[in-house]
Parts: structure tokens; sequence; C-alpha cells
């Protein structure tokens, strides 16, 4: 169910990376239900974020698809310019996109992906951005713990990475301030549903049974979405942390 009432960003725009499936497509869609316009990243999946788009447009809203991989400087540049030229001012800006666990990719990509690509899209962005806007960045509380407490092996490169990164956009925090924009970290436990906690089960069978037994609960994907689209939208402090489970197990 979506947290926003109908019509309650009527005339914001709001861009989400990593938005053609999971968390990403289910908060798109949250903002567009909302009214928002609405900006659909991708980076390999083409045909689901058209098809998320066109459902959109066929529902009554706006959207647009914009392909980019975030470790691609030029191509992130590009789609900050296209959302502006469609919509105008960004007003939320969803940083959602993430990786690390991929097969096939260089040592450093985690970090490159994570940090490097992260810094350089909300720096890229601010130009883009609405007086007033909102940025939400979104980890999980295995990073975001990460310094206190272990995780599995095989994530912790993901899990250094994402903190690595959430430092460094913490660190723009007075930029952001000057500009009256927003900055806002989402954290939540394993997620049920998402491709991160497919491929942690698949290295480490068990792990999202026992998370669970462990938490009590774990979310899915459309409550985790609603939790980042309330983070977009409510008055809270400057650099506030929205901790989504459990974290009774974290310090």
């Amino acid at each position: 169910m979506n947290p926003l009432e109908k019509d309650s960003l009527a005339g914001k725009v709001a861009l989400v990376t990593g938005s053609s499936r999971g968390i990403g497509a289910d908060t798109v869609g949250f903002f567009a239900q909302a009214g928002a316009k609405v900006v659909i990243n991708f980076r390999n999946k083409e045909s689901r974020a058209f098809k998320i788009a066109n459902e959109i447009l066929d529902n009554g809203g706006e959207a647009i698809a914009i392909g980019a991989d975030l470790t691609d400087y030029d191509a992130v540049q590009q789609m900050f310019s296209t959302a502006e030229n469609t919509f105008g001012k960004i007003d939320i800006l969803v940083m959602n996109a993430s990786g690390g666990m991929e097969s096939g990719m260089e040592p450093d990509y985690a970090m490159r992906l994570n940090r490097d690509a992260q810094l350089n899209l909300l720096k890229t962005a601010l130009p883009h951005l609405s007086t007033n806007a909102r940025v939400v960045f979104v980890t999980s509380h295995q990073a975001h713990f990460i310094r206190n407490t272990p995780t599995m092996q095989n994530y912790a490169p993901v899990a250094y990475s994402k903190r690595a990164g959430e430092d460094a956009l913490r660190e723009m925090i007075p930029e952001l301030k000057a500009r009256g924009i927003g900055f806002v970290v989402v954290s939540g436990d394993m997620i049920e549903g998402t491709i991160t906690a497919t491929l942690l089960e698949r290295t480490n069978p068990g792990a999202i049974e026992s998370r669970r037994q462990s938490s009590g609960k774990l979310y899915n994907v459309s409550e985790f979405a609603a939790e980042i689209v309330l983070a977009a939208v409510e008055d809270v402090p400057l650099d506030n942390t929205r901790l989504v489970g459990n974290t009774s197990d974290f310090s």
C-alpha cells in the first residue's frame, strides 16, 4: 500500500537510481501514484524500465526511463541533463542503485560503484536539484554498522564500500545545507525478494532464514520502498538516519 496520498507530490520530480526492478521499481511506482513526474534509471534492464514507464503513462502519470551505468560519469551527466530538460529541476533524488556481488567484475568494482560513483552522482546532481530538494541514500544495516558488527565474509567488500560511500556523501552535508538540500540515509536489514538477498542465500544457504529468526521480521521489497518514500517527504533533520527493521544485533 502506498504510504503517500494521491496527488501529494503533484508537480514534483523524482529520480530513482536502479529503478527498473526491486526496491527501486516499487519506490518509483509509489512516487508516480502520488503524482510525481518520475525518472526511471537503469543499467542494463532496458525492457523492464520502459515497461514501468509505459505502465505509469497508461495510468495518466508522467515518466521517462534513462539508461546510465553510474560508473560511467558521462552517462550520469547526460541522465541529469535529460531529466531536467524533460521535467525541470529534480525535487527528490533516491540513490538506490548499488552492487558488488556480481560475477565477473573487477576486484575494485564494489568501491567504484558504491563509493566513487555515488559521490560523483550527488556532485553531478547538484546543479539539477531544486531548492529544498531531498536526497535519500539507501543502504543496509550490514553496511551501516560494518565497523562495529561483522557480516558474512562474501558480503564484507560490499558492506565496507557502501559504508565508505555513506561517509563520503555525509562529508557533503555542509554544501547541501548551504543549498537548502536535505539528506537522509535509509538503512534496512536484509530485504526479502531483492537480488542481494538472493545472491547471499546462494552463497550462504540458510542465511535469510537465520536472519529472519534473529530479527523476528524481515521487510519485503514493497514495505522497504514505502519507508524510502516516507524518508523523501517527511520533515526530518538534515543528517537523519532512518533505521528500518530490527537493529538489536547491530551496534
